[in-house]
């Protein structure tokens, strides 16, 4: 029996105490979920933190195919869309993050392509002020079309989604549990609305257990799959903190909503300003002028550039500048890792050929 991409991913999930890190340095070692359990003993042992455990799973993992087969039958029932990582569908945004999902589902339809894409967090009690400070934001946003992300949580999450929907936009809210139930329950009255102008996604499997912990793991899909994080409201602690830090991790830029310091709603979002973690934002103007997003002028020939030796690395990466760009779209289109490409985009720097603008963008000078 030969396995399909799907298969192989579903089973690299499954092997105990891997974790998402490893499996992605496995599927770009050996180029393919598939190529995985083809490689040799010596190819497998290359990779860190590989032992003789998961070698013993990889090389009998046939028994596992009545598993397999139920947990295929249940994603063709629910009509769910596998996305699996480093095939060509997956999302640009994830692809460089250092613990993608390795397959995650998705149920309804979005434009993973869009260049705009946003994740909308904040506390669970929102107070009303709060709550129209979102509002406001995505109606300010909405001419720009970018696809909300969030997590269908009471507060915030679905005061984000719901806002959202009704200004046309597309959304997209991040389950921490399978598909198959609603939490919470009494959003599920939202599920028709969602569906038809946005999706839900999910990476787990109908039999991982329903765990708090996995509402904390699910945040870093929610910063990953964004080019930008914005905190509404948040306390001193939390799960929105933790996707921004997860968010910050990702070489992504987090904003939040200042306060006052007596604000306890708010406390969350001023320790971020306070230690340089997240750009302070008093309304959609400024998160906008930061990303970057308003229409520039035409660039000016810059002709001082022209006889600038360039190493052939260089010159690679300068042919991806014709329009800015996020460092994960030149590290994909160079096929080169994130670090290598940091650094090159330094050196054009120094030469004067490259500037790095707001939202983490790069363009030719």
């Amino acid at each position: 029996m030969t396995l399909t991409s799907q298969q192989a991913a579903l089973l690299l999930c499954r092997i105990p105490n891997l974790g998402p890190r490893r499996i992605k340095k496995l599927i770009d070692h050996c180029d393919g979920a598939k190529n995985v359990f083809k490689a040799t003993l010596d190819k497998l042992l290359q990779i860190n933190g590989v032992g003789s455990s998961h070698i013993k799973y990889l090389e009998g993992w046939k028994a596992h195919l009545p598993q397999l087969k139920k947990e295929e039958k249940r994603i063709k029932s629910q009509g769910l869309k596998p996305f699996i990582y480093q095939e060509k569908d997956y999302p640009l945004t994830l692809t460089h993050t250092a613990d993608p999902p390795t397959v995650f589902f998705q149920k309804g339809t979005v434009n993973w392509k869009n260049p705009r894409i946003i994740s909308i967090v904040g506390t669970r009690r929102p107070t009303a002020a709060g709550c129209r400070l979102c509002e406001q934001l995505l109606i300010d946003l909405a001419p720009y079309k970018p696809l909300i992300i969030s997590g269908f949580a009471q507060g915030i999450d679905i005061v984000a989604h719901k806002k959202a929907l009704d200004l046309g936009l597309e959304t997209v809210a991040v389950l921490g549990h399978p598909f198959g139930e609603w939490y919470p329950p009494e959003h599920t009255k939202y599920v028709p609305a969602l569906l038809k102008s946005g999706a839900f996604v999910s990476e787990f499997c109908s039999d991982d257990p329903f765990d708090r912990s996995n509402f904390l793991k699910r945040n870093r899909i929610i910063a990953g799959s964004a080019h930008a994080t914005v905190v509404i409201e948040s306390g001193s602690r939390g799960g929105r903190l933790f996707t921004a830090q997860h968010a910050l991790a990702y070489h992504r830029e987090v904003f939040a909503f200042p306060g006052r310091p007596s604000d306890e709603k708010r406390a969350g979002c001023l320790s971020l300003i306070k230690n340089d973690q997240a750009r302070m934002i008093r309304h959609a103007k400024d998160f906008i002028q930061w990303m970057n997003w308003e229409e520039k002028a035409p660039k000016k020939n810059i002709q001082k550039n022209l006889f600038v030796e360039l190493l052939p690395e260089e010159r690679k990466i300068l042919e991806q500048l014709e329009v800015a760009s996020f460092i994960d779209e030149i590290s994909l289109k160079c096929k080169q890792p994130i670090g290598s490409i940091a650094s090159i985009l330094l050196q054009l720097e120094l030469k004067g050929i490259v500037r790095s603008i707001a939202g983490k963008k790069f363009e030719r000078c």
